[in-house]
């Protein structure tokens, strides 16, 4: 069951700019900061009362955060949905035939995750997210590390 908007994402082309205006001016706290290697990202969460803003940096010019950011500049990326149930989630799109761009969830930053295709959407990338319990990250070390 999706329980309420998990965050919302931002691209920017630097994290540490985006970060004085997020953190520095808005006293926003940052929750995570890590590198997502297989994703091609650095991923910079900020938490704004039960939810929390996702700064997303590419880290390589071959992934789909960098390609938006070409072709689109800085701005929102996504809106993530917080779910008890991410298989659960994906499941339920695929069998009301929503176009999906995971087939299974995966590591993220928010917690195991998977995103639903923006044709599906009218036009908006959605994310579906199950927080891992805290003081469980990361359970897949070979490809996220800390800043």
């Amino acid at each position: 069951m999706l329980t309420k908007i998990h965050h919302v994402g931002v691209v920017v082309h630097s994290a540490d700019e985006a970060l004085k205006f997020y953190r520095d001016a808005l006293g926003l706290p940052v929750t995570a900061d890590r590198i997502i290697e297989d994703q091609g990202v650095r991923g910079v969460l900020l938490q704004i009362g039960n939810s929390e803003i996702e700064l997303l940096e590419p880290t390589r010019d071959d992934t789909g955060v960098a390609k938006f950011l070409a072709s689109r500049g800085e701005g929102m990326h996504h809106i993530c949905f917080e779910s008890d149930n991410v298989d659960a989630e994906l499941e339920g799109a695929r069998a009301k035939g929503l176009e999906l761009i995971d087939q299974k969830p995966r590591p993220g930053l928010a917690g195991m995750i998977c995103f639903l295709h923006p044709k599906a959407n009218h036009g908006v990338l959605v994310e579906f997210a199950t927080p891992l319990a805290e003081g469980h990250w990361p359970p897949w070390p070979a490809s996220v590390s800390r800043i």
